[in-house]
């Protein structure tokens, strides 16, 4: 894959010196602000957001090789990263109007592209809700709007990672048995169309096609239930692994930080060849209890323990399982 100057210098500081991402997502805004409103009403939405994304930049980021912000609350903390550590900023809005038919996406207000690469962002991130089963109309829609984000990117010579959801646009339970069946097909839908050249992506952010609570053997989780053997679910992994011409990587997807890292070593074994992660809740979710209820000095004091300990943990596995996207 070749890349133009400025995004090839993108993909460099977002990845470490070995050309693996160990990227720590921290662009979560609406679910984040209510967990930290619900456990202390006296933090505004914003200050709790804006302080709890300064920590994990400061403590977090600054081990990782590249940090995933949002424009709207997290240019604070974006400041509290030393300038070798990458700047990957969030394009999209938070979450989706659920009155309106398909989960269409929103660009953030007041920010072009090209104001995200002026303010430092190395790589911009694009996140949308897909269901390739969903109406043509509404699939159209999220395609174009792809193309437009990576068209932006190109006239400013910026890394764009797109990081496609699935969704059932049926409305079947996103964790239930009967969509956790219909999942692998979507993402490695994914792989196939998201590769092609006229979107303009340069680095898929996606989910594994089996979390691996799901597949058999793991039964030391409490929500294990298992629905594929570890060779049906092997085969899945290296299907969507072969199916992308571009770099990948997986996001967490809300799983522990076991979990993830489980999930890692099972992706490797399987022989998907994807190029780090960007891992975020699985990192730092526990972190939101002692800053929201102890203060400061205790969140700080999580950070540097627990949290780092959380980040080595995953930063370590993505060291050992990755595939260099060179």
């Amino acid at each position: 894959m070749k890349l133009s100057p400025g995004k090839q210098k993108g993909l460099e500081h977002i990845s470490n010196a070995n050309n693996i991402i160990l990227a720590t997502a921290m662009d979560q805004r609406g679910s984040l602000g209510k967990m930290i409103r619900s456990l202390n009403e006296n933090i505004t939405y914003e200050n709790g957001l804006r302080a709890f994304k300064q920590g994990v930049s400061e403590v977090l980021g600054n081990q990782s090789s590249s940090l995933l912000l949002d424009p709207e609350y997290g240019w604070d903390a974006a400041e509290k990263l030393n300038k070798e550590i990458g700047l990957i900023m969030a394009y999209e809005k938070t979450g989706y109007d659920a009155t309106e038919k398909g989960r269409l996406p929103n660009l953030v207000d007041h920010y072009s592209v090209q104001d995200l690469v002026k303010a430092g962002a190395n790589a911009v991130k694009l996140l949308v809700y897909y269901d390739h089963k969903e109406d043509e109309e509404i699939n159209q829609t999220k395609k174009t709007l792809i193309k437009r984000v990576g068209d932006e990117c190109k006239q400013n010579d910026v890394l764009f990672i797109l990081e496609p959801v699935s969704y059932s646009s049926e409305g079947l339970d996103s964790k239930g048995s009967e969509f956790v069946k219909k999942k692998p097909a979507i993402v490695e839908y994914f792989m196939v169309e998201f590769s092609k050249e006229i979107y303009g992506i340069d680095v898929l952010k996606v989910e594994v096609p089996v979390p691996i609570f799901h597949i058999e053997g793991y039964n030391q989780y409490n929500n294990y239930d298992p629905i594929f053997s570890k060779d049906e679910a092997a085969k899945l992994y290296r299907s969507c692994s072969e199916k992308s011409r571009l770099p990948f990587i997986y996001l967490s997807g809300g799983v522990t930080n076991e979990q993830f890292i489980d999930t890692l070593h099972f992706a490797k074994e399987a022989g998907a060849k994807f190029s780090g992660s960007l891992c975020g809740r699985a990192i730092w979710k526990e972190g939101v209890e002692p800053f929201a209820k102890e203060g400061k000095d205790a969140y700080y004091e999580w950070l540097k323990t627990t949290g780092s300990k959380n980040l080595n943990k995953v930063m370590d596995t993505i060291k050992e399982t990755a595939t260099p996207w060179s």
